[in-house]
């Protein structure tokens, strides 16, 4: 026999001795022990004992507090701006004078809209938002025509 065999012999030995030690300490203390790891077990306790998947489930559920429904949430108040859809009222909150250049009147476009666009509105408002819109931009379009027409006309400087 060589040494390797020497070897595996005496391994295979020293696990058979252990296995029915095992045995022998499970018989004494009255406890089966289950070798292998199925589905339906949990995981391995501390005195070697597995726990079934039912068993751990139960406990689990057992120290589980149930989360608490939300509080319910109330809408926020509407835009004050909103509900201003009057073309002075617009025409008030764009601040128009009569006086900007059209590179003013761009930027002021611009800020109405990220301020009052439909798809910003709350879904109540959208019609309103559409509306302050629509009157917005027909204001500052014409606006922008009457300072082409002066200019055309020689008025302005």
């Amino acid at each position: 026999m060589t040494v390797f065999e020497s070897v595996l012999e005496r391994l295979k030995a020293e696990a058979r001795e252990a296995a029915e030690d095992a045995e022998e300490r499970e018989e004494d203390s009255g406890e089966r022990r289950i070798l292998g790891l199925t589905s339906g077990f949990a995981g391995l306790g501390a005195t070697g004992a597995f726990v079934s998947g039912a068993q751990a489930a139960a406990a689990y559920l057992d120290l589980y507090e149930a989360p608490k429904p939300p509080e319910p949430v109330s809408p926020p108040p509407a835009p004050p701006h909103l509900l201003r859809t009057t073309p002075e009222e617009i025409a008030a909150d764009l601040a128009l004078t009569g006086r900007e250049d059209i590179d003013a009147l761009t930027a002021r476009r611009r800020s109405f809209a990220r301020e009052n666009h439909p798809d910003r509105a709350p879904a109540e408002l959208r019609g309103n938002a559409t509306l302050r819109m629509k009157i917005a931009n027909m204001l500052i379009d014409e606006t922008i025509r009457r300072i082409e027409v002066e200019k055309s006309l020689g008025l302005s400087g």
